[in-house]
């Protein structure tokens, strides 16, 4: 699906010491770490909003981004501009406003749809791979389309039609998650680019840091007040919260995710981050009581047999 930004495999695999087999299993426990995030992002929308969330992530993890990009600075030098609109694309897009419309999300609709629909990322990547990259698309792809919007729908509404003061919320909500989806696929597009430039862990680095600038904008503009705890027990949850969410779904998932990513194929790395959704509604059921609907079953398989016949095709 990507062959024209992909290097030579041996040239690949060389660089980042990861082959096709376990390449799949670094994308797909990064995957399954991105299935937590939920557990610490719901609790935290209760004292902070969705930018501030993300901005103090993002802090967090340059104790990770500062010492890495000093290491690699080498890695640095001579960036074409495509490299640099990738790179504006990942830390603006991808790990700024994405990460802000699926907090948000969270607020308005239903936690399993909201996961859900992240199975929309792979469909985003496939377009954009055709728009940039000049890739064709796959065949039967306007019917595949059809058959991923019908199962958005029916994660979104249900068989009902959307009307009502509830649909209104579950529309901001899918919508802001589609948002995020769109950003998140076409993030992965433009992190191969970079892959061909710089090791794993110095677009993981440039990703965190890069995004900064707009976070700080984005909460400025925003004005509202931190809504902090009072008590020394919520303190200590509170922080707890933010570091693990910064350290797991944040840091560690993506440094596995793009090492293995570096090595394998889209079409692979696209089964293999079903474990997303998979994990993030299974914290749902277990932690908040989320149950999953016949309704949204049908919506993801819809998607799910979208992305599977995807798969089998170049």
């Amino acid at each position: 699906m990507e062959k024209s930004v992909l290097i030579h495999p041996s040239v690949q695999l060389e660089r980042t010491g990861t082959s096709t087999r376990s390449g799949i299993w670094f994308v797909a426990i990064g995957a399954a770490l991105w299935g937590i995030d939920p557990l610490f992002r719901i609790l935290l929308l209760k004292h902070l909003t969705s930018s501030q969330i993300v901005l103090f992530e993002h802090l967090l993890l340059l104790v990770y981004a500062v010492p890495v990009l000093w290491l690699h600075r080498k890695e640095l030098r001579g960036l074409a501009i495509r490299h640099v609109i990738a790179l504006l694309f990942i830390s603006w897009g991808g790990s700024a406003v994405a990460t802000i419309m699926f907090t948000s999300a969270f607020a308005y609709g239903n936690p399993n749809a909201v996961l859900l629909l992240q199975k929309l990322q792979p469909l985003f990547a496939i377009i954009m791979a055709r728009l940039i990259l000049k890739e064709k698309l796959p065949t039967l792809f306007p019917l595949l389309l059809l058959m991923a919007l019908g199962g958005t729908y029916l994660l979104t509404f249900g068989f009902a039609a959307p009307v009502g003061s509830m649909s209104e919320f579950a529309a901001a909500s899918g919508l802001l998650s589609i948002g995020a989806a769109a950003l998140w696929g076409g993030s992965t597009v433009m992190g191969r680019v970079l892959l061909n430039k710089m090791q794993f862990e110095t677009v993981t680095a440039l990703r965190f840091t890069c995004a900064l600038p707009l976070l700080f904008a984005t909460t400025w503009f925003e004005g509202d007040k931190l809504q902090l705890p009072v008590g020394t027990m919520d303190w200590m949850a509170l922080s707890g919260n933010l570091l693990l969410q910064a350290a797991l779904p944040g840091l560690f998932s993506l440094l596995l995710y793009y090492r293995g990513l570096a090595g394998t194929k889209a079409s692979y790395a696209t089964l293999a981050e079903l474990l997303f959704p998979a994990v993030g509604v299974l914290i749902n059921w277990l932690v908040f009581q989320q149950t999953v609907t016949v309704v949204q079953i049908i919506g993801f398989l819809l998607i799910w047999f979208m992305l599977f016949k995807l798969s089998r095709q170049h």
